[in-house]
C-alpha cells in the first residue's frame, strides 16, 4: 500500500463562479480511483472514482 497524499488540483471543467471541484489524479494508477471534493470545502468528504 502506497502512503501517497492526494495533489489536488481545480478541474479545467470548473468555472470561476465558486462552484470548483477539485480532483487529485495522482493516485489513478497506485490506487485505482481519482479522488474528488469540493473546494468550497476542502476537510469535507472525498468522493473516490473509478480511474
Amino acid at each position: 500500500m502506497s502512503n501517497a497524499s492526494p495533489r489536488w488540483f481545480t478541474s479545467s471543467y470548473s468555472n470561476n463562479g465558486g462552484t470548483c471541484v477539485e480532483v487529485a489524479t495522482n493516485l489513478a494508477a497506485s490506487h485505482g480511483t481519482v479522488p474528488v471534493r469540493d473546494s468550497k470545502v476542502v476537510g469535507g468528504p472525498v468522493l473516490d472514482a473509478p480511474a
